[in-house]
């Protein structure tokens, strides 16, 4: 196992998303939850004010937009802009990083749609050998 340096002279294993501790499974939780993964796709086709997030990704409240919005920009994802305007104006658009993470979890939320009727199956068939 190799072992890095950090800054303040700390030694410490690389990432490990198995490892309970690993700051790895932090960002896993962000990028993969309900809301970030819907943000991020929204995000895919170009940037979107706060209003058209909203829109576009339905059933989020405002305060969870506003939320998952500040952790994803947190890490690095999101990119806010404040235009100095009356009324003020916001935008949200990915970073590099986070166009990365938004194909990932895009390719996940495809592969989800075109499998939903299998997925229903498999539950109906597992419902009634159980009734």
């Amino acid at each position: 196992m190799e072992v890095r340096e950090e800054p303040a002279g700390l030694l410490q294993a690389p990432p490990d998303v198995n490892a309970r501790n690993c700051p790895s499974r932090v960002i896993l939780e962000h990028v993969t939850s309900r809301w970030g993964v819907l943000v991020l796709a929204a995000l895919i086709d170009g940037t979107l004010r706060f209003s058209e997030l909203r829109r576009t990704v339905g059933g989020v409240s405002e305060k969870m937009l506003a939320q998952t919005l500040q952790t994803l920009e947190r890490d690095g994802f999101v990119h806010r802009e404040a235009h100095p305007v009356i009324p003020p104006r916001v935008e949200y658009s990915l970073t590099p990083l986070g166009k990365e993470a938004a194909d990932q979890v895009w390719a996940l939320a495809r592969w989800s749609e075109d499998r939903t009727g299998q997925v229903i199956a498999a539950r109906r068939t597992y419902d009634e050998a159980r009734a």
